[in-house]
């Protein structure tokens, strides 16, 4: 299958092919979240709170596919600019899905083992304990099948093909909805399994899917077993490690300062928590072009970096920033304007809903920034350069956001949150421009 060259024709062109379609895809698997706890929260407040504790636990866990994935993206969106021969790229990706694959593997039963004691750590009460422990066996057995999925994903994009990623994830997260409300009530011979049948509903589709794309991916000539598996290995493990490992530490930075900040909400109560939950999720599916985006600059500046179109790179940069700003803008406006029935139809308890409003309110003013982080990180993770993203996520989360909460928690109650994720998103903004900087991905643009 021949890749889509972005090294070519206008730069929004290129980036409009990757991330237009990986909108609907990351929708899909954002809407997951904001099912379950739709599906829970009519269950009551136990299975909701659980679901606002077990959120940023399993995300945190989860960037490692999408660190991995980022590695994979640099490895291979380069090698195809460098126009390196089909049989080379192939191998590099199969080592790629072997090896996120094969560490997704220990780090699930590392979590399935340790997730009750985290829940704890952060403030769980025993009814909402109980309903986020019995998540975490089914979920913990989806997690290899995710890596994969992701992994493979990366892949098809690395190769310009936005649209197959995002229907996959779009297929993954059609097939956990349907079988939510199935699972999590019960219907005919299948009994109420509660938060244990979201868990259930995930595993199912996550499975279901890697095998379905796998053997897409082989019809189409994306990807076939190499015969020299072991040739170059240890270089393509290096490849992508050296971008994924601190790409995977980059992206479970934020989830876990939400956990931390999670934990200085339950101070506040588990209605509270409920709440944060709520919007969080809200949040994270208003922002989906802003993470299309991200997922989108990556193969952009990967493929012109290795051909050396440096000037391409940082005009993708330049005018993923402009959209981040403008789309940043409107979607607060929309927020700010409906925060009521939204939050209403998210949280069934209405205390819990008032300070999902209140979150809408104010923190939207702010994704722009968020926007902006995100973009930058991607674009750094393409060229190589994930140290530097994660230092950025590292500045944004415990020089800011963990420790502006906790204070504020302590002097203002819930407000205090809120002012921690509008400061922490406006100090990324800073922090973005000056590391593109210094990697060079912002400068001269190009004419």
């Amino acid at each position: 299958m021949a890749s889509k060259d972005l090294r070519q024709g206008p730069v929004w062109r290129a980036l409009a092919a990757v991330s237009a379609p990986m909108s609907l895809g990351i929708l899909g698997v954002l809407s997951v979240g904001l099912a379950d706890a739709y599906f829970l929260g009519q269950l009551g407040e136990a299975p909701l709170a659980a679901v606002g504790y077990i959120y940023p636990i399993t995300t945190a866990v989860t960037s490692l596919s999408i660190g991995l994935s980022a590695g994979a993206n640099a490895a291979i969106s380069q090698s195809i600019g460098r126009d390196d021969s089909e049989a080379e790229t192939n191998r590099l990706s199969v080592h790629a899905i072997l090896l996120g694959v094969a560490l997704a593997m220990i780090i699930a039963v590392f979590f399935a083992f340790g997730a009750g004691w985290i829940f704890g750590l952060m403030g769980a009460s025993d009814d909402v304990l109980a309903e986020a422990k019995s998540y975490v066996p089914f979920w913990a057995l989806s997690f290899p099948f995710l890596v994969g999925t992701a992994l493979l994903n990366s892949v098809f994009r690395a190769h310009g093909d936005g649209a197959t990623s995002a229907i996959v994830m779009s297929i993954a997260a059609a097939l956990n909805i349907m079988l939510d409300p199935v699972l999590i009530y019960g219907l005919g011979p299948i009994p109420e399994m509660s938060t244990a049948g979201a868990a259930q509903a995930t595993a199912i589709a996550r499975s279901v899917t890697l095998v379905g794309a796998y053997i897409y991916a082989v019809k189409k000539g994306v990807l076939w077993w190499p015969e020299d598996l072991l040739c170059d290995l240890a270089k393509s493990v290096r490849e992508v490690i050296r971008v994924g490992l601190p790409a995977a530490f980059s992206n479970a930075i934020n989830p876990a300062g939400m956990a931390l900040v999670t934990a200085a909400a339950a101070m506040l109560g588990d209605t509270v928590v409920a709440g944060l939950g709520a919007a969080q999720r809200v949040q994270s599916v208003s922002i989906v072009p802003l993470l299309a985006l991200s997922a989108g600059i990556g193969p952009v500046v990967g493929q012109n970096w290795g051909a050396e179109r440096e000037d391409r790179a940082r005009e993708a940069v330049r005018q993923s920033w402009m959209f981040c700003a403008a789309y940043g803008v409107l979607v607060a406006a929309l927020l700010t304007l409906f925060a009521d029935p939204i939050a209403g139809f998210i949280a069934s308890d209405s205390e819990a809903a008032g300070y999902t409003a209140r979150y809408l309110e104010i923190v939207s003013w702010s994704f722009l920034g968020y926007g902006i982080l995100v973009t930058a990180n991607a674009a750094m993770n393409a060229r190589s350069k994930a140290v530097w993203s994660m230092g950025l996520s590292l500045f944004r989360i415990f020089a800011v956001y963990v420790p502006v909460a906790w204070i504020g928690v302590w002097m203002v109650g819930y407000s205090g949150i809120l002012a921690a994720a509008v400061l922490a998103n406006f100090s990324a903004v800073a922090g973005a421009f000056w590391a593109c900087r210094r990697t060079g991905l912002w400068g001269k643009i190009a004419g």
